[in-house]
């Protein structure tokens, strides 16, 4: 079976660090999917590793073209979305398909594939622990942490729409959560993992 594995939650949650000590113990398992976004790149960021980054108009270009699976104007004039060649792309590798997506993405992907797809929400301990980890990070202007405390609050509310909702309150304790809940997915889609220890 062609596995698909959604992950969101509001930024901050610390969705992406517990999906990189996932993808460390299990790095033949795995296909990351790679978003394209028109925003600019960040320090350190690479296209075609950390995203696709998009002029606006190829971006625009690509979803009137309906070569998208999911796209959304997260924040005024910044589209992120994911590429429907992604999917090929990490199947024809034989793995499962990881989707690292903002939650009304999320959403979207997982209405689109249904059982094909498993969604795993990442619910932090509440949003005033969220705006300190964004203010910690230091890459945000104040303006920026608003707007992303506005929508966590809107996607807080959309957990229920997910396979699986699992608290990071102690990151241990949450990647081995997420690790047994994706084992026991894969024993259901009957997909052989390996760990590289």
């Amino acid at each position: 079976m062609k596995g698909v594995l959604i992950f969101s939650a509001p930024s901050g949650s610390g969705k992406t660090t517990i999906l990189k000590r996932i993808f460390d113990k299990y790095p033949r398992m795995f296909g990351f999917s790679i978003s394209a976004t028109n925003r600019p790149a960040r320090p350190g960021e690479e296209d075609g590793k950390d995203y696709y980054f998009l002029s606006d108009e190829l971006m625009k270009e690509k979803i009137d073209r309906g070569d998208f699976l999911e796209w959304e104007e997260v924040y005024q004039g910044r589209y992120y979305g994911t590429l429907r060649s992604e999917l090929d792309r990490i199947w024809s590798e034989g793995k499962v398909v990881v989707f690292d997506v903002d939650v009304k993405g999320g959403v979207n992907i997982k209405r689109m594939l249904k059982d094909n797809a498993f969604s795993i929400f990442i619910m932090p301990p509440g949003v005033e622990e969220l705006e300190n980890r964004l203010r910690l990070r230091g890459t945000e202007t104040e303006e920026s942490i608003k707007e992303r405390i506005s929508r966590a609050r809107m996607e807080l509310s959309m957990a229920c729409n997910f396979d699986k909702v699992i608290l990071n309150d102690d990151l241990q304790e949450a990647v081995k959560t997420v690790e047994e809940t994706i084992l026991q997915q894969m024993e259901k889609w009957n997909v052989k993992f390996e760990t590289n220890l």
